[in-house]
């Protein structure tokens, strides 16, 4: 970080120097670590941020970065797994009473491409019906005028759908999606 710069501007220019990234669609200050132990090198206080980006970017990454799925990434340094876990239930939870979808998703989608989307951040199964019946109840997509083009096994092509708000909105701060329950737990009920 420079001198006269402030944190937001700071990581605005790490990413687009990093990893050629300067299209966030949301960005929010995660939490300040301040454990005196957290570097045995020396004292550092880190703030970590969950920066989103649409499903279809593609920004040039330099030969020693990689993209990684979340349950598979390398070992990481210091307290940095506990971060990144941070940033995923944060993500999870936002996505159950917010629109923040909005910024994983592309312009205009369908509703099983979105359900993609929601399952790869969510780490659980969820029913595309249930998905749309819930973010339609809440008025937070809308079909467009469109459809996707026809499969290429046939059938009726999918309605195209859009975020109605591509800024963050608190739509329902009592709704939860909760990963299924197992047989066990159905049994012991």
């Amino acid at each position: 970080m420079g001198d006269h710069e402030r944190l937001g501007s700071s990581l605005g220019r790490h990413m687009a120097a990093k990893v050629d990234l300067t299209d966030v669609a949301y960005l929010e200050q995660l939490e300040t670590r301040s454990d005196v132990d957290r570097d045995p090198r020396e004292r550092t206080i880190a703030t970590a941020y969950v920066a989103l980006v649409s499903a279809n970017l593609n920004p040039s990454i330099p030969a020693d970065t990689a993209w990684c799925h979340v349950d598979e990434l390398p070992p990481t340094a210091f307290d940095h797994a506990s971060i990144i876990n941070s940033g995923r239930e944060r993500l999870r939870a936002k996505l159950t009473y917010t629109n923040v979808g909005y910024a994983l998703a592309p312009e205009t989608f369908t509703i099983a491409e979105l359900r993609d989307v929601y399952v790869a951040c969510l780490g659980h199964a969820i029913s595309a019906t249930n998905l749309q019946r819930v973010l339609l109840r809440r008025k937070i997509i809308k079909a467009t005028n469109d459809a996707a083009p026809p499969p290429s096994s046939g059938g009726r092509p999918a309605t195209l759908y859009r975020f109605a708000e591509r800024t963050l909105l608190v739509t329902d701060p009592f709704a939860v999606f909760r990963p299924p329950r197992s047989l066990d737990q159905e049994r012991s009920t």
